[in-house]
C-alpha cells in the first residue's frame, strides 16, 4: 500500500451489499472508508470530510456517477476517482476518463483487481504527500489521551484528519476505553474549539425525556412544561454535540436525529417551526449497532449518517505496552492533587498490572491508581493490590479447586465493584445489567 498516512476513501454505491463489501475491503487494506449511497450525500462528504480517493458506481438512481465525476473535476480536481460499474459501455468509459477518472473497473472484479487499482491510484499521490508533510513521529499522548501503541497512533491520525470539517464521527469501543476523551480531542483539535462542546449520555436519560432534552420543548408540550426550553442541539450550535450510548435512542428520537443531520434543522417538542442548527455530531456506542439494525431497533439510514468516520478504541488488554505509561500519568496527576511526590511502583507490580486483563479498561486502571495514591505515602507493595489481581488461575481442574457458580458470580461482581470504586452505575454497565438488577444481586449474595 502507499506511504500515505491512513488514506481516506469515499465509497459511493446505491447497492448496500456492494457498499459494505467495499468498506470491508478498504479496512483490510488499512484505509479509512467513508460511505454514501447516493451522489448528493457523496458531495456533502466531499465538502465536509477529508478524502484522498473516491470510488464510485456509475449507474445509480437519480443523479448518476458520471455527474459526480464531472462535479469532482470542476470542484475537487486534486482527488482521484476510480469508477466501478456492472453495465460497461465504451462511451461511458471514454466519457468518465475525459472528465478526470483515473481508473475503471468492471463488476464483478476480484479482491486483487480492486487492491491493484487502489494501489496504483494512491501510489501516484505518495510523492506529493511526502513533500508536503514531514514524517509523523510517534506520540505518547494527544489532547489528554494517553498511549504510544500502534493502535493509538492510528486513533491520533484519524482525529487529526477530522480537524477542519464537520463530518459525523462514530466512536466505538468497550465501556471505560475513553470514548468521550476522543470526542473532546476531535472538538479541541478542530477550527471550532472555541465553540461549545456538550456531552450527553443517552443511556442515563429516560426515553420519555430524551427527545425533549435533545431538541427542547415549547410551553405546554407536555404535563409540567410550564416554560419553553432549548435542547442540547440548540445549546451546541456552532460547536460539537457528543451523544454517548446512542443505541438507547428511541425510534422517534432517531427519526428527528436523522433530519437534524440531513437538513441541519430541528423542531422543538410540541412546536411547529423548525430551527436551523450547525452542529458537529459525534456519537458513541459500546453495543453492536449492526446487530440492532438486524433486530429492527436501530435505523440503518441513521447508522450510515452517524458512521461517516469510524474511530474504534481498542480495549486496554489489547495494548499492554500502554499500561505503564497510563500508570505513570495517573500516579503523577493524583499525587500532584494530594500535594506529594508520586508513589514508587516496583517493577514486579508494574509487570503484574501489565498482564492483568482490565475488564473495566482505562477507567478501572485510573480508579486503582487514584485509590493507591490516597491510601499510600511512599511506595506500593504487593499487599496493596486487590486480591483478585494477585490470584493465579488454577493449574488443574480437581474438585478441591472448583468453585460453585454462585461463588464465581459473587467473586466477579465484587471484583468489578472494587475496580469501579463501589460505583454501582459503572459496575452495572461493565457487568451488562441495569443498576436495579445489580442492587438486587448484591443483596441476594449478602
Amino acid at each position: 500500500m502507499s506511504a500515505l498516512a491512513s488514506p481516506s476513501v469515499l465509497l459511493v454505491d446505491d447497492a448496500r451489499d456492494m457498499l459494505e463489501l467495499l468498506r470491508r475491503s478498504m479496512k483490510v487494506m488499512g484505509l479509512t472508508p467513508f460511505t454514501a449511497n447516493n451522489v448528493v450525500d457523496a458531495i456533502e462528504v466531499l465538502e465536509n470530510g477529508p478524502v484522498d480517493l473516491v470510488i464510485t458506481d456509475l449507474n445509480m438512481p437519480g443523479v448518476g456517477g458520471i455527474q459526480l465525476v464531472r462535479y469532482m473535476g470542476e470542484h475537487f480536481p486534486h482527488i482521484p476517482v476510480l469508477v466501478i460499474t456492472g453495465y460497461p459501455k465504451l462511451e461511458d468509459a471514454v466519457q468518465v476518463m475525459k472528465l478526470g477518472a483515473v481508473e475503471y473497473l468492471v463488476k464483478p472484479f476480484t479482491q486483487e483487481e480492486l487492491r491493484d487499482a487502489v494501489e496504483r491510484v494512491l501510489n501516484e499521490l505518495v510523492g506529493k504527500e511526502e513533500q508536503a508533510a514531514p514524517a509523523v513521529e510517534q506520540r505518547d499522548s494527544f489532547h489528554g489521551i494517553i498511549g504510544r501503541s500502534p493502535a493509538m497512533q492510528e486513533v491520533y491520525r484519524i482525529i487529526e484528519r477530522c480537524g477542519n470539517n464537520r463530518a459525523t464521527v462514530l466512536v466505538t469501543g468497550e465501556s471505560g476505553t475513553g470514548k468521550e476523551m476522543v470526542a473532546r480531542a476531535i472538538h479541541y483539535n478542530s477550527a471550532h474549539a472555541a465553540a461549545p462542546f456538550i456531552a450527553v449520555n443517552c443511556g442515563a436519560i429516560p426515553d420519555q425525556l430524551l427527545e425533549s432534552e435533545l431538541f427542547g420543548h415549547v410551553k405546554g408540550a407536555f404535563t409540567g412544561a410550564t416554560t419553553s426550553r432549548v435542547g442540547f442541539f440548540q445549546a451546541a450550535d456552532g460547536g460539537t454535540l457528543f451523544l454517548d450510548e446512542i443505541g438507547n435512542a428511541s425510534p422517534a428520537v432517531q427519526a428527528k436525529m436523522l433530519r437534524a443531520i440531513q437538513d441541519k434543522e430541528i423542531t422543538m417538542l410540541g412546536g411547529t417551526k423548525s430551527q436551523r442548527v450547525e452542529v458537529r455530531l459525534i456519537s458513541a456506542a459500546n453495543n453492536d449497532l449492526s446487530a440492532m439494525i438486524r433486530q429492527g431497533t436501530f435505523r440503518e439510514d441513521l447508522y450510515y449518517r452517524l458512521n461517516l468516520i469510524n474511530i474504534h478504541i481498542p480495549p486496554l488488554r489489547e495494548r499492554p505496552d500502554d499500561i505503564p505509561l497510563l500508570v505513570e500519568h495517573f500516579n503523577a496527576r493524583y499525587s500532584k492533587e494530594q500535594g506529594r511526590r508520586p508513589l514508587r511502583i516496583p517493577q514486579r507490580i508494574m509487570e503484574l498490572l501489565s498482564t492483568y486483563p482490565w475488564p473495566g479498561n482505562v477507567r478501572e486502571l485510573e480508579n486503582l491508581v487514584h485509590r493507591l495514591v490516597i491510601l499510600k505515602d511512599v511506595a506500593v507493595e504487593m499487599d496493596d493490590l486487590p486480591r483478585y489481581m494477585k490470584m493465579e488461575a488454577p493449574r488443574s481442574s480437581g474438585p478441591a479447586e472448583l468453585l460453585s457458580l454462585a461463588a464465581l458470580e459473587k467473586e466477579h461482581i465484587l471484583r468489578v465493584m472494587e475496580a469501579t470504586g463501589q460505583n454501582k452505575t459503572k459496575a452495572a454497565e461493565i457487568l451488562g445489567m441495569d443498576r436495579k438488577t445489580l442492587r438486587e444481586r448484591l443483596k441476594a449474595l449478602g
